[in-house]
């Protein structure tokens, strides 16, 4: 057995399952430094996932997918928005409705076109293509880390980049620095005169839309096959979580999904690694296939835990005014 054939796809599969929840973390940290919290991740995932991908297909294009994905995000967005900005309403309960709404269309849509006619990713060229991996030259001939760090499909370089590009705007641009003003006070930040209704509706459609293109990245990345559970399956929220884990800070989140992806995938390669180094790893094929299935949501609850912890003792990302509706009438 290819010992270092092992560990490099071990890698590459670490890459793989933690790109989508980048998308979702990424996304919902735009929205919270908004001072909003949307519990709706995993719903607005389904929804960027299901008509991204069908959509995509029936265009026959990559692009065509992506942008219906963000813009089907964004619309729940918008949805959450109109809710909890201008209707005030609670801001938990509308994302956990989300959640149920966005799920909702995503089988009903599913199941609709599965009865009629489900477009398979293997019928369109353009969009299998556009997702086959790309090699960055020099970079992905290191040996060992090389194919498994530096050879993916086009989405997982875009999600690192956004994720750049979001950690640069909250930090380094005028918009950033308002934003995250609205976050920590929206009173003050309305007296200086930002538009704090506006702010939130454009960051609450950003953010949500970023979370939509992770949701199309999964249904890619499981070749459009449409059964009886969802594509996210749980991902959102783990994203959550993530943000919490990644103090609300785009740039940390890339780490923070990684060491997630590490744990998703002895899921699948735990087994692989077991027969590559049995003096080592052989304890991995004993262990039950259900507790790998938990693994990530069992992580998830220790990292909230230590991470909230952490948090009190030391300085937070967290946004003062985070779930708290704004009505300027009360300022």
């Amino acid at each position: 057995m290819d010992k270092m054939g092992v560990i490099t796809s071990f890698i590459h599969n670490i890459v793989v399952f933690n790109i989508p929840l980048l998308y979702g973390t990424v996304g919902e940290i735009v929205v919270e430094k908004s001072g909003s919290l949307n519990l709706g991740v995993e719903g607005t995932m389904a929804v960027g996932a299901i008509f991204g991908y069908v959509f995509g297909c029936y265009a026959n294009s990559l692009g065509v997918g992506i942008l219906t994905a963000f813009i089907m995000g964004a619309l729940c967005g918008l949805l959450f928005a109109v809710l909890t900005v201008s209707l005030q309403a609670n801001q938990n309960i509308t994302g956990l409705t989300l959640t149920t709404f966005g799920l909702g269309i995503y089988f009903f849509v599913g199941n609709g076109l599965k009865a009629v006619s489900w477009p398979m990713m293997s019928d369109y060229e353009n969009i299998k293509n556009g997702f086959e991996d790309i090699s960055i030259p020099l970079l992905s001939e290191i040996p060992i880390i090389g194919r498994g760090l530096f050879s993916h499909n086009i989405l997982v370089y875009f999600g690192i980049g956004i994720a750049v590009l979001m950690w640069w705007y909250l930090k380094h641009t005028t918009w950033g620095l308002r934003l995250r003003a609205i976050g920590e006070n929206p009173a003050a930040a309305d007296s200086v005169g930002i538009n704090v209704k506006l702010m939130k509706y454009i960051h609450i459609c950003l953010g949500c839309g970023i979370m939509g293109i992770g949701g199309y990245y999964m249904g890619l990345n499981m070749s459009g096959s449409f059964n009886s559970s969802c594509w996210i399956n749980g991902y959102g929220w783990i994203a959550v979580a993530l943000v919490i884990f990644a103090n609300w800070n785009p740039s940390l989140a890339i780490l923070g999904t990684f060491v997630f992806g590490f744990f998703n995938t002895l899921r699948v390669s735990g087994s692989s690694l077991a027969l590559a180094f049995p003096n080592a790893l052989g304890w991995l094929a004993k262990i039950p296939t259900q507790l790998y299935q938990a693994l990530p949501f069992i992580i998830t609850a220790i990292v909230l835990v230590v991470t909230s912890v952490r948090n009190k003792r030391s300085n937070s990302g967290l946004p003062a005014a985070l779930g708290l509706n704004y009505f300027r009438e009360e300022r």
